[in-house]
């Protein structure tokens, strides 16, 4: 005769639905008088067995037991859904394609609880032979998030993903600066442009494109006051960006910056063209307040900068190719660096929390009033003595 199993000894059976074996056993009592169950199935006794045996170590363990046929593409597309809160849309899409393009299709197959540091080594080092290093940093975060809210989820165990280290990728496209001949090329170039004063202060300044796309006027003092004790000079407010929440890169970022001789003459111009403008423009005009708008006072993109700064680098004799709006503020610093300025000072400037980021990235800082970047600028470039005509305005 079978000896009949002891209490807590659990259960083993053959499920026809499923086909394959259950091990079972009870672990307790809800309030209501409902059995717990922790179940293990396998395609043998055995195999049932030790699954069971797996689950009981999690539930000794405090580890709640999940389903274990999430995969990787589930862990994804639920960070992807519910893990980005609060980042801007251009963020969100950008994670998106590249989860889409380089994560699930190679990954998302995968059980969660199966992923191997193996697995993720080998996914890394084939994307290595086509992507940039940047990238290669982005997709083993997006990776390494889903997979850590996967596991405060009790989806999975451990992160992987967290214990294998980023190969180095494909070379990106080197950032550059412009040299003075070039640097004074590029301003001659933006005179007939609407986006004169936007490329003078941006070089002459070292200002952020997303920090200067949100310089609103009530942020800029043209004047100053010379008659305090001591005088104070032109500045801006570099306080916003066009971040999500408006923050700047950093804390700080957030700096006011002495205008130079030249940026000052190119915004009172700019601010007089932009009162034409909005005459011209009437009622399809939209008053955002910011310093450099479209033609209906709307605030510019990234897309607009870029397009008008091309057409000024072609003007300049430059490859428009080969240049970005960014530039600008590597041109500053390297402009600054050549005529002898000091490290820490153009950190100061740039609005870096230490040198170490401005000598490893291109070189620069910030401070209160930063008077040192406008007299060197001036002393590089020579005040603006002929005015440029008019501003054509974008398109």
């Amino acid at each position: 005769m079978t000896k009949r199993r002891s209490r807590g000894d659990g259960g083993l059976y053959w499920s026809e639905a499923r086909q394959r074996w259950i091990a079972e056993i009870t672990i307790g009592f809800t309030p209501a008088g409902k059995r717990l169950y922790r179940r293990g199935s396998g395609k043998t006794k055995t195999e049932a067995k030790a699954k069971l045996k797996e689950v009981m170590r999690d539930h000794e363990d405090g580890i709640a037991a999940g389903p274990t046929g999430v995969t990787v593409s589930d862990a994804v597309t639920d960070w992807l859904t519910y893990g980005l809160n609060g980042r801007a849309a251009s963020t969100v899409t950008k994670y998106t394609i590249l989860c889409n393009t380089h994560v699930i299709p190679a990954l998302g197959a995968r059980k969660l609880r199966e992923l191997s540091a193996s697995d993720v080594d080998r996914w890394l080092a084939d994307k290595a032979k086509e992507l940039s290093t940047g990238t290669m940093g982005v997709i083993h975060s997006c990776l390494n998030r889903a997979v850590t809210r996967a596991m405060a989820r009790d989806l999975v165990k451990r992160n992987v993903v967290d214990l294998c280290s980023i190969p180095s990728g494909q070379a990106g496209r080197p950032s550059k600066s412009l040299n003075l001949d070039q640097a004074k090329a590029i301003l001659k170039a933006a005179e007939q442009s609407s986006l004169y004063a936007y490329v003078v202060v941006s070089l002459l300044t070292g200002a952020r494109t997303e920090e200067l796309r949100a310089l609103r006027w009530d942020r800029v003092d043209l004047d100053g006051n010379p008659d305090a004790d001591p005088p104070t000079p032109p500045t801006i407010n570099v306080w916003r960006s066009v971040r999500v929440g408006g923050d700047t890169k950093t804390r700080k970022s957030r700096r006011t910056l002495a205008l130079p001789a030249r940026c000052v003459a190119a915004l009172k111009q700019h601010q007089a063209d932009q009162r034409r403008a909005r005459q011209r423009a009437g009622s399809r005009w939209t008053e955002t307040g910011v310093v450099f708008s479209s033609s209906t006072g709307q605030e510019l993109d990234a897309a607009n900068v870029r397009r008008a700064f091309r057409r000024i680098a072609r003007l300049a004799g430059l490859n428009e190719k080969e240049w970005t709006p960014r530039e600008l503020r590597h041109s500053f610093v390297s402009l600054l660096s050549d005529s002898g300025m000091s490290l820490e000072q153009i950190a100061d400037l740039v609005g870096h929390a230490g040198t170490s980021v401005t000598e490893k990235v291109y070189r620069h800082q910030l401070r209160p009033v930063l008077l040192s970047g406008a007299r060197a600028m001036d002393e590089i470039f020579g005040p603006d003595d002929e005015p440029a005509g008019e501003a054509q305005t974008l398109s």
